[in-house]
């Protein structure tokens, strides 16, 4: 009999701590699983579920004035954000109930408290300070955002976690940042009428994507009304009478009534007693691992953002899978971070796989890149006036004609992205996309029915 409390304890209760307990628990270990604020984590109770559900409420502007185009007549439309928020709030709870019940029908100990280590085998609930021991431990605490301490006047901003919970929606909002948060948040805002600025250090927002994508999205929410400040960053924020007042860089001046930052996010290891437990982490703050998560003790593993690899949801869950497979199948099994599909629920949307032509045109001394862009069929009958263009490139290895990037912009490309995960990680080559029949119509045909290269490059140069 284990001289332990547990088989395992999962300290954070987000997308890698419950799947990792709810799984070692169905395996009949003994499992504990602790997390101090609400079952989900991130993703679900203040990440990319509601976010995306701001999202699909940000676009009924768009379509309202489309449907003129189609023959509609749309009366007088208005927007109410308390029930945006209530609706929101329910549907959280309710995924929120699903995790918990899940871990319960497990038979997995649910504690709602915070956890900290003592040493490298036990753990300290700080709601009653019981202390519990467990044979392996699985740090899975995630992250938080960056609050940018050093601003003067940051403690008058908000984060993206105080986003989903505002008591009104400001009339105007300065977002800070260049990432896919900031970019979403503004399309959102600027979609539910608040007067958006978005102010970036960069020379270009989205700084890991595919250079036309990034292009193409600033003209787009350009076009919209969205005002992107680039080479430019907040210096100051003060709070006045009529709102706050930001002062920045470059000598702007801006007053409006929200200031929101998306200035990255920070690995949640703090407090958390992994100095007393011996685990190291990295000048980020965040723990170190090997390639089976493993932290600097044996016995203790990390998973997802708290061990800043690759920040997103199925990565933390399949990380998960992966510590199940090595610690409790007797298969070790690296996680696989190459060639993940990823979206930017902006608008237009965002999907991308594999290497950017920046990217690739290091790696390959020569390549194809196939890319049309075109109005989409949605948009020539639509009644905004809008000039929407849809962007689609494929980036070709010209040695063996495999596809090691797909990049698309406008609707439905996270959709799109899923889906070209496959034949990507597959290794399919060009002439697999070449012999597959198109499905018209669709925007997603033009996939298929790019047969000649738009340009090469050879050596890092375009020809």
């Amino acid at each position: 009999m284990s001289s332990y409390d547990f088989d395992l304890f999962v300290i954070g209760g987000g997308s890698g701590g419950v799947r990792s307990a709810r799984v070692a628990a169905s395996l009949g270990k003994k499992v504990g699983i602790a997390e101090e604020y609400r079952y989900g984590g991130t993703c679900v109770i203040r990440g990319c579920v509601p976010k995306k559900l701001f999202v699909y409420a940000s676009q009924y502007s768009e379509h309202f004035e489309d449907a003129a185009g189609f023959g509609w007549t749309v009366g007088e439309t208005s927007f109410d954000w308390k029930k945006l928020i209530e609706a929101k709030d329910k549907e959280i709870a309710r995924l929120e109930g699903l995790y918990r019940k899940g871990l319960d029908n497990a038979k997995a100990e649910i504690f709602d408290t915070r956890a900290e280590l003592v040493d490298a085998d036990t753990i300290r609930l700080l709601k009653t300070g019981k202390t519990v021991t467990a044979e392996t431990i699985v740090i899975a605490t995630g992250g938080t955002p960056n609050l940018h301490s050093a601003l003067p006047g940051h403690e008058f901003c908000i984060s993206s976690n105080e986003a989903f919970h505002l008591e009104e929606l400001p009339k105007s909002i300065l977002i800070a940042g260049g990432g896919y948060i900031a970019v979403e948040f503004a399309n959102i805002f600027h979609g539910l009428g608040v007067d958006t600025t978005l102010i970036y250090r960069g020379a270009e927002i989205l700084s890991r994507f595919d250079q036309d994508l990034r292009k193409g999205l600033h003209e787009a929410m350009d076009a919209k009304g969205i005002k992107i400040l680039c080479h430019d960053i907040i210096e100051s924020v003060e709070k006045t009478e009529r709102g706050l007042s930001v002062r920045t860089k470059n000598d702007k001046s801006l007053a409006v009534d929200t200031v929101m930052l998306a200035l990255g996010r920070t690995p949640n290891t703090s407090k958390l007693g992994l100095e007393a437990a011996g685990v190291a982490i990295n000048g980020q703050g965040a723990i170190v691992v090997d390639e089976y998560s493993r932290t600097s003790v044996p016995n203790i593993y990390a998973l997802g953002d708290v061990t800043d690899r690759v920040q997103l949801t199925p990565v933390a869950i399949h990380e998960a899978m992966c510590f199940i497979e090595t610690v409790y199948k007797n298969n070790p099994t690296r996680p696989d971070h190459e060639l993940i599909a990823t979206a930017v629920f902006s608008q237009p949307e965002i999907g991308t796989v594999g290497l950017t032509e920046e990217e690739a045109s290091k790696r390959y001394p020569e390549l194809e890149v196939y890319r049309a862009q075109f109005r989409p069929m949605k948009a020539t009958l639509s009644g905004s006036g809008r000039n929407e263009k849809m962007i689609m490139k494929l980036i070709v290895n010209a040695a063996d004609r495999k596809v090691i990037g797909a990049h698309i912009l406008g609707h439905d490309a996270g959709e799109m992205a899923q889906l070209l995960g496959i034949p990507l990680k597959a290794g399919c080559t060009k002439e697999d996309f070449d012999r597959t029949m198109a499905v018209h119509p669709t925007a997603a045909e033009e996939l298929v029915t790019m047969y000649t290269p738009s340009y090469r490059i050879r050596n890092g140069e375009r020809l």
